[in-house]
């Protein structure tokens, strides 16, 4: 005998036969109180030890964890100029000679660790350095492309390139790890709006506006709160046709400044794929509250980045998991737990906080979520938002804005003025014009366009 409910679900298991005798023969009449005693002692005990056994990391059996970040495609490339004949990912790396801890101290992702960490989703970042601005930025930015590109279908039985939110969750249920593409740095679309359509084309679907390095168009967070171009029109530009193509719009790295400049001028949700909280830690590449708020008024999401120096400014002790979650918490209490996530940068960086060792550690961070002494505590939900709801709500967001933005509005045809890239090239001690031959040069000013 079960106690079941009116919907049809057994809440109770079964009742031992000499209770069940008791409790349905003659002396039930008698007993009824005792018999509905038993039974309530019975679902009280089921319910306490269901709610017992949870653990935060179970969350991420019930939806997908989705990382804002990881520098994989970058290692490749400096390790193996991209030959991944040389590569295998379906082993775990932690000893080996080239991809090691004691070898490479930015190597912390393969297939092994990746699914011990429960990953259901990856944005896999297709970064450049800031030395290629104004050079070859395009072509290695193809060439990162590629390689992600090569990446996944080298790996079919366990990764599956997704360029649509609601793909996301389907791989994820087939058992398949979600692989996305972000190009890190505007200076990688070298200030061309017909260069960021095809990227959009290719399959990425987000940019960061700036890296360690301002564009001709946006401040990054190097200039902490002064200010070099701000946001400018061309800038605004890049936004506006982010938002008809349908692609997220990154303001980690930017400047505090051009945070709010974006969020004040964009039409969707954005993101930070990798970026914590600055009242926790003031390093400028993290979100001051005032552009929290604004990301909570935009139904944006802050994915918070694991980097030892970004969530830990106490230089005298290690960072820890416990740090993370404090960023997490933080955010989670000021503005609410739909606008964060996860954006680790593992491989981007070359230290990570005691605990979150590698991309294996990520049920840990759950766990220590759903443990941590705050108030409200985390609800299953919120972990699960956490996890990668938030980024898929905010995704599918983007796609609505473009869907109706391609009804009324064609690709931009903004040409960036050249004198905006003479200038940024003069202030980078680069000589102007160098490697550019298009019309808008020929506008210049003869005396000006020579060094």
């Amino acid at each position: 005998m079960a106690l079941v409910s009116s919907r049809g679900i057994t809440i109770a298991g079964p009742i031992p036969g000499s209770l069940a005798k008791y409790c349905t023969g003659k002396m039930m009449y008698v007993n009824v109180a005792v018999c509905l005693s038993v039974f309530l002692l019975v679902i009280g005990l089921s319910i306490g030890l269901s709610i017992n056994n949870f653990k935060g990391s179970n969350a991420l059996d019930s939806a997908p964890l989705i990382d804002g970040h990881n520098d994989l495609a970058y290692n490749l490339y400096a390790l193996l100029n991209n030959n991944l004949d040389k590569f295998d990912l379906t082993k775990n790396l932690s000893d080996d000679k080239i991809w090691g801890m004691n070898a490479c101290n930015s190597c912390y992702t393969d297939l092994p660790r990746l699914r011990k960490g429960k990953v259901g989703a990856q944005f896999w970042a297709a970064f450049v350095g800031c030395d290629s601005q104004y050079k070859d930025a395009v072509q290695l930015t193809m060439r990162q492309i590629d390689v992600i590109k090569r990446l996944v279908n080298k790996y079919p039985n366990d990764l599956q390139f997704v360029t649509e939110a609601d793909s996301i969750e389907e791989a994820w249920k087939n058992g398949k790890i979600a692989s996305m593409i972000g190009v890190e740095g505007g200076h990688s679309m070298d200030s061309s709006l017909a260069v960021l359509r095809l990227y959009y084309e290719l399959g990425v679907r987000y940019m960061t506006l700036t890296h360690m390095c301002n564009t001709p168009w946006a401040d990054s967070s190097l200039v902490n709160d002064s200010a070099v171009h701000n946001l400018t029109e061309f800038g605004a530009a890049v936004i506006y046709e982010m938002n008809r193509l349908g692609m997220l719009v990154d303001l980690s790295h930017v400047s505090h400044n051009v945070m709010r400049h974006v969020l004040l001028r964009t039409k969707a949700p954005i993101m930070f794929s990798h970026s914590s909280a600055f009242s926790v830690c003031h390093n400028y590449r993290n979100v001051p509250d005032d552009v929290l708020h604004m990301v909570k008024k935009n139904n944006g999401v802050v994915m918070v980045n694991f980097y030892s120096g970004f969530v830990n400014c106490n230089s005298s002790r290690n960072a820890t998991i416990q740090d993370v979650v404090d960023h997490i918490n933080y955010i989670r209490n000021l503005i609410g737990a739909d606008y964060v996530g996860i954006g680790a940068d593992y491989d981007g960086v070359s230290s990570m906080p005691e605990g979150l060792e590698d991309v294996s550690k990520y049920p840990d961070l759950f766990d220590r979520l759903y443990e941590s002494n705050v108030n409200p505590r985390w609800t299953k939900e919120e972990l699960e938002k956490l996890a990668g709801r938030n980024l898929i709500r905010v995704f599918k967001a983007v796609e609505e804005v473009r869907d109706t933005l391609a009804k009324s509005e064609h690709p931009r045809q903004d040409i960036i003025n050249a004198r905006d890239i003479y200038n940024a090239e003069v202030d980078d001690n680069i000589k102007p014009g160098l490697c550019y031959t298009g019309k808008e040069w020929k506008d210049l000013n003869q005396t000006s366009a020579t060094y």
